[in-house]
């Protein structure tokens, strides 16, 4: 979860940046965090399914976040691909425009905000257990 409020919070903070250097750097940072976001998205799964045995095998609420977090790794892969885009273009000194471009993209920052979301409720599942 820290992974993926570190990226958001790098990734927002790079919209609002005008030199391309910063935007490469705080693109850089959010990289390292998605690192993070996968390397504990690898964790989850099979500590996840672990838990699931320990409480008597799967239930409608354990089947609904493994989907959500299928759903929810989709989504993060494919709104990140414009920002790495940008980071490159940004790292390479290109045009702020297109870099900007890029970032503002509105399918790709839909996406990532609706993983986010996601995270969310599968989390509120794991909690509530409905």
């Amino acid at each position: 979860m820290s992974g993926a409020v570190l990226a958001a919070a790098a990734s927002e903070v790079a919209r609002t940046r005008d030199d391309v250097g910063e935007i490469a750097l705080l693109l850089a940072l959010a990289r390292v965090a998605v690192a993070l976001v996968g390397a504990g998205a690898v964790l989850v799964l099979p500590f996840g399914l672990w838990l699931v045995d320990l409480t008597g095998g799967f239930r409608a609420w354990s089947i609904a976040a493994l989907v959500l977090f299928a759903v929810a790794a989709a989504l993060g892969a494919a709104g990140g691909q414009r920002p790495r885009h940008a980071r490159l273009l940004a790292r390479e000194g290109g045009p702020i425009s297109d870099v900007r471009r890029l970032l503002d993209e509105p399918m790709s920052r839909a996406a990532n905000y609706a993983s986010g979301v996601i995270v969310l409720a599968i989390l509120a599942l794991m909690v509530w257990q409905p």
